[in-house]
């Protein structure tokens, strides 16, 4: 089958484009800019949908990998902001892939929506704006693609792993932190993790198999004190990790939002509700059971 993978050259997208390939199947690669692997250059936020229609023409099937910023503060109101980088162009691809009579798509989006549809009483989508965006993407991008063209939502928690000089775009701080010599300290709670490839697995076999369900995926389930303490060990610096108290987590996420609402600024995942959020199990069930620890090491080894 032939397939196009937007968002190509990132952490996801190029693990996608590799096991497509490995698979026998014929990919093409778009990117924002041009690198090694991108076949196209594409604008997804400013393309229309005649102007996707020939990359999208003769194919089968497309996946949009392309990366979000939730955690930068931009100027209230945001949400048009997140929309016109989140939901419409996932919209206008989607509406261009029905027209050109594909019949399977991927979305790479977040466990957010996985947690959103387990417990509603968080109220996510409210306190979040990415969150709402998230849930907005895969509605209407489902809705813009038609019941003859099943799409797929891939609910992403953290990913490790590599690919060339990309790595998760939350690598960079936490490698510093566990290299320097500050005490490491985590709250209670924790986070499904996976790796791109498993990611890339999960989307190859959607497309295969033309699913359009919600999948939720998981390698391990770990506590954010686990998760430091293998980086730390990743980056050749062994140490305890200890407990943060949810208190101190609280007044610092608070005192956060206060900053954020003083500069009339906002960010995707809001810093008042972010602690509900660290101090929770954000676990998804049932993990696969592959060990996290060549990924962690790939992700935060010496060439990090």
């Amino acid at each position: 089958m032939r397939f196009l993978v937007v968002g190509g050259s990132g952490l996801i997208g190029a693990h996608v484009v590799d096991v497509l390939r490995e698979r026998g199947h014929e990919v093409t690669a778009t990117a924002r800019s041009a690198r090694a692997g991108v076949d196209h250059v594409l604008e997804l936020g400013s393309a229309s949908v005649e102007e996707l229609r020939p990359l999208l023409s003769g194919l089968d099937g497309v996946v949009y990998a392309a990366r979000t910023d939730e955690q930068a503060p931009l100027r209230k109101p945001i949400h048009p902001v997140f929309r016109q980088d989140m939901v419409d162009p996932v919209v206008r691809l989607f509406a261009a892939a029905r027209q050109e009579n594909l019949s399977r798509g991927v979305i790479m989006g977040s466990y957010y929506t996985y947690f959103d549809r387990l417990h509603p009483q968080w109220r996510l989508p409210e306190r979040h704006t990415y969150i709402r965006c998230r849930v907005e993407q895969a509605a209407e991008g489902r809705a813009a693609a038609g019941p003859q063209l099943p799409v797929a939502v891939i609910e992403l928690p953290f990913v490790f792993g590599r690919a060339g000089d990309r790595l998760p775009n939350w690598a960079g701080p936490l490698d510093r932190w566990a290299r320097s010599r500050s005490p490491l300290a985590m709250p209670a709670g924790g986070t499904a993790a996976t790796t791109a490839r498993s990611v890339a697995e999960v989307a190859a076999d959607a497309l295969e198999q033309a699913s359009g369900a919600d999948l939720p995926v998981a390698d391990e389930n770990l506590t954010w004190q686990d998760m430091i303490a293998r980086i730390a060990g990743a980056v050749g610096r062994p140490r305890r990790v200890g407990r943060l108290p949810g208190g101190v987590v609280r007044a610092g996420m608070r005192a956060g939002g206060m900053m954020q609402a003083l500069g009339r600024k906002e960010s995707g995942i809001n810093p008042s509700h972010f602690a509900d959020l660290l101090l929770a199990d954000l676990f998804i069930e049932a993990p696969t059971g592959r060990s996290l620890d060549p990924a962690i090491r790939e992700t935060f080894g010496p060439a990090a």
